[in-house]
């Protein structure tokens, strides 16, 4: 008759009959196990900063400078943008007169775009395809684009001097990320050379 039937039991008025058991119910205690998950993120943190110099690492050696009738191999490495000047070039491997014929010539040995070290590069002003004819109007603050194996990295012209034809410090490396852009001045003349320099921005 389940838990009903004693509280019904107690109300009759007919006090000879037997006084009627009383039982007292047990309490069922449900006990509930929960099991609890908890997520765990990580965390990456992807260094967006200037390049910096591995522990025990050395900086790049620039090549010596080719010979007058050395041809360098056709490699292409990437491109060049300076958007204040509106120019896109492609990048060779190469600072001879038959590479800088094809486009922008990197000086091999130097640092890539994007690394620590000195990104050395030259190209003509007045020859085809003439992609430097108008770095005298370059100002401090200016980007340069390099974009390598679909990856861009953004400097930014710091300053520009013009400097005899046997200033090789140019290329020399710096523990910094730079970029060192060269070609012959005036226009039209060898007698001197326009350089401009910059220093890493960014990576886009």
């Amino acid at each position: 008759m389940g838990l009903i039937a004693p509280l019904t039991a107690a109300c009759g008025s007919d006090e000879s009959a037997p006084a009627p058991s009383t039982t007292t119910p047990t309490a069922s205690t449900l006990t509930t196990t929960t099991t609890s998950t908890i997520a765990t993120t990580t965390t990456t943190t992807i260094w967006t900063g200037p390049p910096t110099l591995a522990p025990g690492a050395t900086l790049p050696t620039p090549i010596a400078p080719p010979g007058p009738d050395e041809v360098d191999p056709e490699v292409l490495l990437g491109t060049m943008e300076i958007p204040a000047l509106m120019m896109s070039s492609p990048i060779y491997e190469g600072i001879t007169d038959p590479t800088f014929d094809r486009g922008v010539g990197w000086w091999p040995g130097t640092a890539r775009p994007g690394e620590p070290g000195n990104v050395v590069l030259g190209g003509h002003r007045t020859s085809a395809p003439r992609p430097f004819r108008y770095l005298e109007k370059l100002v401090p603050g200016d980007e340069i684009v390099f974009t390598l194996d679909s990856v861009t990295f953004v400097y930014r012209v710091t300053r520009t001097e013009v400097v005899t034809p046997d200033a090789m410090w140019i290329v020399d490396q710096t523990p910094a990320a730079t970029a060192t852009l060269f070609a012959c001045h005036p226009p039209g003349s060898t007698k001197e050379r326009i350089v401009v320099f910059a220093e890493f921005d960014r990576q886009a």
